[in-house]
């Protein structure tokens, strides 16, 4: 690419970033605009800063590398992001949400969890498990933003991390959420149609959608042999049932990260900046379209990819890559596609990172300003405090994120995306949609299915699942063993025994106990809300 014409478009791209940051931050008066944009935000902004924020490079770079592995298996995700993230939140969880978020004027998911169960000790502790682990999702996204400009530009991977840190820092600390979801709607826009041409590119480049296919069937003897004695059956066939692939796939990827998104404190936060259910109504079909376009795509181009580079380098992808499963999209895009498009998905990386960071950090920063510092050191009496220090945390979290970014090894994406899903799911999925349906649901189960969540979650991690386990080294230094037991259960998804349990603890012991606060939960549940 002309560096000339580069700097043009990112320059253009970025002053009109400033200019909605800027608009952000005017229209931001009140505690109110800061954490919740007012409450009063169109849909189209609502629906498309929720699917910007929902599909990040982690998806497009991360997901769409581990494609190019483990083939057209992950389309699953697609249907359950699309069912699960859009369809059931949007319907089921999304009215509640907003409904109860404003009648107890909660303004961050774990304020909305502690003033649902009377808790403090909820509030501050679910943010604390955001403030802690939610930095590990957001240096996978940093990570997949900075790949591609590496890959595309040659900058060193530090400088791109840097660059990328600095931009985001800039609106999300003046403009709020208001400066975010402004930036959103515009970014969210580019993702679209970006990731539109490029699926049309590659099955026009491959000969149609039929012959892409066929292609990609017709080489599964490729399949490195490592992968075949994972339970891999080739790029258009699922994996084995049970195999250690299988249980990678469908237990970390698709049902992790499927359900987990429900969990998401900064999607769900979405729900509350609408001012009324009519606003959520309209932007289910806007999600939907959304994200099947942004999701689906990354995925098949990862999968077909293999096609591509054997085609014309005799080389399957990971091949190609040199090993690290980041690196085939940002591959693939600077060798398979014209130095038009190279333009416009140097835009679309922007954006799904921009959009996605911009989120999180707003996240981590409110969590900590508002449920963490505000709950326990101010006992809830400032709030123009709990804004300063919410900045004062996005600074922090920022530097964390880096530090993770430039450490953490190659290929970890889509496994740092799957493992912070996992974990929101099983701390918070129970009580929060418990919350929304079963007035009955106690402080006390809530607070049980939480910790039991966390504290399962993380024994897994650090004694079962292989992973993980190997990399923290803490059940080697304990019993000499990498993990405590071997076999296929190692590759079992913390979430898949850490979510039942949570589930089964909370209703057990709300069953056992009884709800305190009955008649603030019914001004709550039945107040009058347009």
């Amino acid at each position: 690419m002309s560096v000339f014409g580069l700097i043009i478009v990112i320059t253009i791209y970025l002053a009109i970033i400033a200019y909605l940051g800027y608009k952000g931050y005017k229209n931001t008066k009140s505690l109110s605009d800061y954490m919740v944009g007012g409450r009063n935000v169109h849909p189209y902004i609502m629906a498309m800063s929720y699917g910007a924020t929902f599909i990040s490079t982690a998806a497009i770079v991360g997901f769409g590398g581990i494609a190019s592995l483990f083939g057209m298996s992950l389309m699953w995700l697609v249907f359950c992001n699309i069912f699960i993230g859009i369809f059931v939140a949007f319907i089921f969880l999304g009215k509640r949400t907003r409904r109860l978020g404003l009648n107890m004027d909660a303004h961050t998911f774990p304020e909305f969890l502690g003033r649902r169960y009377d808790s403090k000790f909820i509030q501050w502790f679910s943010g604390l498990i955001i403030f802690i682990f939610m930095p590990i999702y957001t240096a996978a996204v940093l990570i997949g933003a900075s790949r591609i400009m590496e890959g595309m530009l040659n900058i060193p991977f530090i400088y791109s991390v840097a660059i990328f840190s600095i931009l985001v820092a800039a609106y999300v600390i003046m403009g709020g959420l208001k400066g975010v979801m402004y930036t959103d709607a515009l970014q969210g826009t580019l993702m679209f149609f970006g990731m539109l041409v490029l699926l049309i590119y590659i099955y026009v480049n491959l000969g149609g959608v039929i012959n892409a296919h066929k292609s990609l069937a017709e080489i599964s003897n490729l399949v490195p042999q490592n992968l075949i004695n994972d339970g891999h059956r080739g790029w258009t066939s699922s994996p084995a049932t049970g195999s250690k692939l299988w249980w990678i796939i469908f237990s970390s990827l698709v049902f992790g990260v499927g359900i987990g998104v429900l969990s998401q404190p900064q999607l769900v936060v979405r729900f509350m900046t609408v001012k009324s259910n009519k606003e959520l109504n309209r932007a289910v079909i806007i999600g939907a379209v959304f994200i099947f376009v942004t999701v689906g795509t990354p995925y098949i181009v990862g999968s077909l990819s293999n096609v591509y580079f054997y085609k014309n380098f005799g080389k399957i992808a990971i091949q190609m890559a040199g090993g690290n499963a980041d690196k085939v999209i940002p591959l693939f895009i600077s060798s398979a596609m014209p130095v038009w498009f190279s333009y416009i998905f140097m835009l679309v990386i922007l954006s799904a990172a921009m959009s996605t960071l911009s989120s999180l950090f707003h996240s981590i920063g409110t969590s900590a300003g508002r449920d963490i510092f505000e709950t326990l050191a101010l006992k809830g009496k400032s709030k123009g405090l709990s804004v300063v220090a919410a900045k004062v945390s996005i600074v922090i979290s920022i530097l964390l994120t880096v530090y993770l970014a430039l450490t953490l090894g190659s290929g970890v994406i889509a496994r740092a995306t799957a493992i912070f899903f996992g974990i929101t799911a099983s701390s918070f999925l129970a009580p929060y949609i418990g919350g929304l349906y079963w007035k009955k649901l106690t402080k006390e189960g809530a607070i049980t299915g939480i910790v039991s969540g966390i504290t399962v979650s993380l024994f897994m991690f650090l004694f079962t699942h292989e992973a993980e386990a190997k990399t923290f080294g803490l059940c080697k230094l304990l019993t000499g063993k990498d993990t405590l037991i071997n076999g296929v259960f190692n590759f079992v998804d913390p979430v898949v025994i850490a979510l039942p349990i949570s589930i089964i603890l909370t209703i057990a012991v709300s069953l056992c106990t009884k709800v305190k606060n009955e008649t603030q939960l019914t001004e709550y549940f039945e107040g009058v809300i347009k």
